[in-house]
């Protein structure tokens, strides 16, 4: 019984998050009406339930993160989805994961279903960019080889930024393809790069736009510095897979280690949950709850600082 209840109650959820999604944003045209010369004019389309609960979010987001760090984010990890819609999904998925706890397993399971929802997007969007930074950086070596190669064809800077974002993988690409538009407008190339090193959190990058722009200013063989640049980062790159290579299992390790006591308490939550009350109805058990979390925080930094694998 409490596997169907879980199926349904995530069915709901996600039902609800695609109906505020897909209702927030219809599909956007122009009547046949309105085409018409002289035709009638046409009452302006009503605003939906749906559309009134996303520009609600869009209010609160404007109030809670004036810096837009949300969308910044979104940006990073390369999702398409809307920061409103997204705080909506989230919002609904928190509500019926603390209605479902307080059914199932009681006030405990209710609190940590009711977090763990944005804590489930929090960290898919902090994979997401990690991923994509990733990629990022091994689409890199080859990037700076067909840069060169372009140069050595006799092409611009420019032009050679423009293959990039013709011939590579995404991200690789998209990032190419935004330096080369916002060169297109006016802004300067050296900054544009600047910033795509920013966004993409790559220090191998920063270094071929130091390179870049000391040949913009005092001339040279660009073609030759990019390959020698790039020899470097192949370099750096083996040793680092080599490294994470012998850390595996010490990573492993702590994730095994961090994810048990959730996962074997949220269990005996579910099966007896009366087991669990002493933790959270007794000023001991609070106690012992909260110390227990500290160290389990304690020693996921701990773990962190250990196999994190450092240049």
């Amino acid at each position: 019984m409490p596997a169907v209840v879980w199926a349904g109650a995530l069915a709901v959820a996600l039902a609800l998050g695609i109906a505020v999604v897909v209702l927030a944003n219809p599909r956007q045209g122009v009547s046949r009406d309105r085409l018409v010369v002289g035709g009638a004019p046409v009452a302006a389309r009503r605003t939906t339930t749906a559309g009134e609960t996303v520009a609600l979010a869009q209010r609160v987001l404007h109030r809670v993160d004036p810096g837009n760090r949300l969308p910044a984010a979104l940006e990073l990890a390369g999702l398409q989805i809307k920061a409103p819609d997204l705080l909506v999904v989230g919002a609904v998925a928190s509500v019926t994961g603390a209605l479902l706890g307080a059914v199932v397993g009681g006030a405990l399971l209710s609190g940590l279903l009711l977090v763990a929802a944005p804590l489930a997007i929090w960290a898919f969007v902090r994979v997401r960019t990690d991923r994509r930074r990733r990629a990022f950086a091994e689409q890199l070596v080859d990037a700076l080889q067909l840069m060169a190669s372009s140069m050595r064809a006799g092409h611009s800077l420019l032009r050679a930024v423009d293959a990039v974002s013709r011939d590579t993988q995404a991200p690789t690409s998209e990032e190419f393809a935004r330096v080369v538009n916002e060169a297109r407008v006016g802004r300067d190339l050296g900054a544009a790069l600047d910033e795509v090193a920013d966004r993409t959190g790559s220090e191998d990058f920063r270094w071929v736009v130091q390179a870049i722009e000391v040949h913009r200013e005092v001339g040279g063989n660009l073609a030759e510095v990019l390959d020698r640049v790039g020899e470097t980062l192949r370099d750096r790159a083996q040793l680092f897979r080599q490294a994470r290579s012998l850390s595996a299992e010490g990573r492993t390790s702590g994730i095994v280690l961090l994810v048990m006591p959730v996962v074997v308490t949220g269990v005996v939550a579910v099966t007896a949950p009366a087991y669990l009350a002493p933790l959270y109805s007794t000023g001991l058990g609070i106690v012992m709850s909260g110390v227990a979390l500290t160290l389990m925080v304690v020693g996921a930094v701990w773990l962190r600082s250990i196999v994190k694998v450092r240049f």
